[in-house]
């Protein structure tokens, strides 16, 4: 087991706090993911998993708790630190890929870099190692809207990981891919977890979720239930998680 990479502590967050419409999206969250971690989080509609994965992700802040990341806790980070530690030591992949439409790929991969005013010569180095080892070196040219769904997902990864963060958080990547290029999509990240990479990955989907070590499963903004995978087939793990999901649905109905 890796050393903890990320630690939150009785997370609760509150909308319209103190309103007519106070929601309280999550109630009382406490997790550890370790270094090498490959997690997937799932949960009904208004679950509270988005809202997990935000801040987890550090894009938004709980009303309560503390939330550690590399023995950091940036719960208390100014929005200034904050923007820094991120650019650091996340990196994100939305389903929606929010690349730059006028930018060429290269330019869209070497954008976190120039940001961080790396010389030329490095940021090329390593755009073009890193598009070479996701199979669109020959692509740095293309505008987006000349790639393919797939392409662009690649682009938005090399994006995410030109800046070698220590975690890449994955908010429904395959959303928007059909069945085969989500294969690939998945395929892609499993090497990346098994390279080292530690991997925080929100989907509705019970076969994407299949490519995790680690699943939890979020309900009435708690953590309902936890599956690991250990020694388990990729086969037998998706079918425990489909019997997670149908018996939290089955129960859901006949409670109503």
């Amino acid at each position: 087991m890796g050393e903890p990479i990320l630690k939150a502590e009785h997370i609760k967050k509150i909308y319209n706090e103190g309103g007519d419409n106070e929601t309280e999206a999550l109630k009382d969250i406490s997790l550890q993911i370790n270094a090498g971690d490959f997690v997937a989080i799932m949960g009904p509609s208004g679950s509270g998993k988005s809202t997990l994965i935000n801040i987890l992700s550090t894009l938004d802040r709980a009303t309560k708790g503390k939330l550690f990341i590399r023995g950091e806790q940036v719960s208390r980070m100014s929005a200034h630190e904050l923007a820094n530690f991120r650019n650091k030591n996340l990196g994100y992949i939305f389903q929606n890929s929010i690349l730059i439409s006028n930018m060429d790929v290269y330019h869209n991969i070497a954008t976190p870099l120039v940001l961080k005013k790396c010389p030329k010569a490095e940021i090329r180095k390593k755009v073009m190692a890193l598009a070479e080892g996701l199979g669109i070196e020959n692509l740095m040219n293309h505008q987006i809207n000349q790639c393919s769904g797939g392409q662009v997902q690649r682009v938005a990864i090399a994006r995410a990981l030109i800046t070698q963060p220590h975690l890449l958080v994955a908010d429904e990547p395959t959303g928007a891919l059909d069945s085969k290029r989500s294969h690939e999509l998945m395929q892609l990240l499993t090497q990346l977890n098994d390279n080292g990479t530690t991997i925080i990955l929100v989907t509705h989907d019970n076969m994407i979720a299949s490519y995790a070590k680690k699943l939890l499963y979020i309900h009435d903004g708690l953590i309902h239930d936890e599956i690991v995978c250990g020694d388990l087939s990729q086969y037998e793990f998706f079918n425990k998680i489909v019997e997670l999901n149908a018996g939290d649905y089955i129960s859901q109905f006949f409670r109503k």
